[in-house]
């Protein structure tokens, strides 16, 4: 009689184990499968923030372009009028 006890109780022990596995199997497949999401969610926003960044960034550099092709527009323009003794404004409509 005490074996049979002794084994219904192992027994017992042995499904209450192989519950808790299962139980903790899905709670650390929950607990990935949300983490995968947070690392999905985390990698789209940098991947914006960076998209961002790189937009203003060759808008900066388009501007400093604009602005440096400008400025040499109008040396050009004083070195001709030096050169060919005429004002400014005559050189730049040449």
């Amino acid at each position: 009689m005490r074996k049979i006890i002794l084994a219904a109780a192992i027994a017992g022990s042995a499904l209450s184990l192989a519950a808790c596995s299962e139980s903790t199997e899905d709670a650390a497949g929950a607990a990935v499968e949300g983490a995968a999401n947070d690392v999905e969610a985390n990698a789209e926003e940098v991947g914006q923030t960076v998209e961002t960044g790189l937009n203003d960034a060759g808008a900066a550099v388009s501007g400093a372009v604009d602005s440096a092709g400008r400025a040499t527009d109008e040396a050009g323009d004083r070195i001709e009028a030096d050169v060919q003794d005429e004002s400014v404004a005559e050189a730049s409509r040449d």
